[in-house]
């Protein structure tokens, strides 16, 4: 009974770990998007695409607060992201909404750093697709369209970013119209900056890569990849589709830049091996640590 009790408390503590650690990022990543968006966006009326390009609109237009916008124009989209995709979402969804639409009043008063649209447009892109994507990658989210996005997706026969551009090249021409076609421009440019930022926080800069083989000496194989990569090694039992004789099939996970010394492995050890390469976005837990390539 004393080994079950601690075992749920241990359980119970790294839930909360969990809950607090996620929470902090999503609270930084409100912080950070709100410096990028009234520190160098706002103020030179260029915008970011969806909910967020909008409520800056409406905020020029009407003089009331971005933050207002941004938790009204959300609110429909948050039901329906709490009844589609699920309530762990959509509060933290939420609170990513509200906490930016308080810091973003909070840094209004301050005065932009530059008044060079190129120079705003590239630094407000960064500083702003970190912010967005360090709460993407923490499960919460600032824009409503994403949420249509991926309600579409199961509906029709287009990609959650097929929908989401769309949307957002509407969204960037009505700021042409709004603020003026070179302001639109710019607004593309920190759009793609922004978009390219959070595929780099969300993926890292150093991209780890899912690795299958299919090999006659998978032994061999999977001793020397334990060796002289330090990575740990699952081994698959399979079937040839052709022969029906049985297969082992290895699965490892590897940095970009070990790629290349997995390849001279493999092959050192059997030329014929079929392997598959694909990116991973995001790991959890496994065995071994990363050792000097040799």
């Amino acid at each position: 009974m004393m080994i079950e009790e601690q075992k749920k408390k241990e359980k119970h503590r790294k839930k909360m770990r969990f809950f607090i650690k996620k929470y902090l990022f999503l609270f930084l990543g409100s912080i950070i998007t709100a410096i990028g968006l009234e520190i160098f966006l706002v103020p030179n009326n260029v915008i970011d695409g969806g909910i967020v390009g909008i409520s800056i609109m409406a905020s020029a237009l009407t003089g009331q607060p971005l933050g207002l916008f941004l938790v009204l124009l959300n609110i429909p989209f948050l039901y329906l992201g709490y009844k589609q995709i699920g309530k762990t979402f959509a509060f933290a969804t939420s609170f990513s909404i509200i906490s930016l639409s308080i810091w973003t009043s909070y840094f209004h008063p301050v005065a932009e750093i530059t008044h060079d649209l190129f120079l705003a447009a590239i630094f407000g892109g960064i500083i702003t697709g970190l912010g967005v994507g360090i709460i993407i990658r923490n499960g919460g989210s600032l824009d409503g369209t994403e949420i249509v996005a991926i309600i579409m997706d199961k509906r029709s026969g287009f990609s959650v970013g097929e929908i989401v551009m769309f949307m957002n090249l509407f969204i960037l021409s009505s700021a042409g119209l709004i603020f003026g076609w070179d302001r639109a421009m710019y607004s593309l440019v920190a759009y793609f900056i922004i978009a390219k930022v959070i595929d780099i926080v969300i993926k890292g800069l150093d991209e780890s890569n899912g690795v299958m083989i299919i090999t006659s000496n998978p032994d061999e194989i999977a001793e020397a990849l334990m060796a002289r990569l330090g990575r740990g090694v699952t081994i698959l039992h399979g079937e040839g589709g052709y022969t029906g004789d049985p297969k082992k099939v290895l699965y490892c996970v590897v940095t970009r830049l070990e790629v290349d010394k997995l390849k001279a492995i493999v092959t050192e050890k059997d030329e014929s091996a079929f392997v598959t390469i694909n990116q991973v976005h995001d790991i959890m837990g496994g065995r071994f640590k990363k050792k000097a390539i040799h």
